[in-house]
């Protein structure tokens, strides 16, 4: 009888702290870990890290993420700010174009791209139990497993 792995998905929140990133990264790689995706870290620890740290050093409140299974083999990693703006590299028809190489900033969301099977963003509007804000996110998954 085959079965079937449920989807499960996992968010923390976090302080508007520098350390939270690193905190993040960490659970990340334990929730990965304990559901034998372990191949995906590097991959989903790179998303997760500019996202986490767009979040961080653009906005001035709490932030969260988010990791969810969408598939036995791929996942969506997220994070959730307070700020509704979307970042240039992740607005409707904006160009893939990297920084110019002397910028010493500015790579992080052309990275997740790059590396990402698919993303988005979610514009949240205040409503009900809503905060608001933006969801970022991002999709990886086992090799020959891209759904993109």
């Amino acid at each position: 009888m085959a079965t079937v792995s449920p989807s499960w998905g996992y968010t923390l929140h976090l302080p508007h702290d520098p350390r939270a990133p690193g905190i993040a990264r960490a659970t990340l790689r334990t929730v990965l870990a304990a559901h034998g995706l372990t191949e995906l870290t590097p991959t989903a620890e790179l998303l997760a890290a500019e996202l986490l740290t767009n979040a961080h050093l653009h906005t001035s409140g709490p932030y969260a993420l988010r990791v969810r299974s969408v598939e036995p083999d791929r996942l969506v990693v997220a994070v959730w700010d307070t700020d509704p703006r979307v970042p240039a590299g992740f607005a409707a028809g904006a160009a893939a174009h990297p920084p110019p190489a002397d910028a010493e900033s500015g790579r992080g969301l052309h990275l997740v791209r790059a590396c990402a099977d698919a993303w988005g963003v979610s514009v949240l509007r205040e409503l009900g139990a809503s905060k608001g804000g933006k969801l970022l996110w991002a999709e990886c998954a086992r090799a020959g497993k891209s759904g993109a």
